[in-house]
């Protein structure tokens, strides 16, 4: 069987610039991300300005805080897959697997299941 058969993309080397729609694809994308860590950065913000006090002293400075810097971890991550794929595109080869998603639906679940214990902490 052929490569072409088995529909795999050898690296050649040579770059060349992907058609426009999938790099616009690959932009939206990244937008996407981006809106999503500018989201958790106005949670965290919310959080500590807004939220009332909680049972756990520190504890809307600790929430507001993490998901601040998720948030702007979740930009650097997103910055880099958009790299990432850009680069592949441009090279025509498979696009590089992402652990993105999973990261940040473990990290949202694990935040909830946090206000969910200071929650469950009477006020003083």
């Amino acid at each position: 069987m052929t490569l072409q058969l088995l529909d795999r993309r050898v690296p050649t080397g040579d770059e060349q610039e992907p058609d426009y729609r999938f790099t616009l694809a690959n932009e939206r994308t990244f937008l996407a991300w981006i809106r999503t860590a500018l989201a958790l950065i106005a949670g965290g913000v919310a959080v500590v300005q807004l939220a009332p006090t909680f049972g756990i002293p520190g504890g809307r400075h600790i929430l507001g805080v993490l998901l601040t810097a998720g948030g702007a971890l979740l930009a650097a991550l997103a910055v880099r897959r958009w790299q990432r794929v850009q680069a592949a595109m441009r090279r025509d080869t498979d696009l590089p697997p992402t652990r993105l998603p999973l990261l940040l639906g473990f990290g949202l679940l694990a935040v909830t299941i946090l206000v969910l214990a200071v929650l469950l902490v009477p006020a003083p």
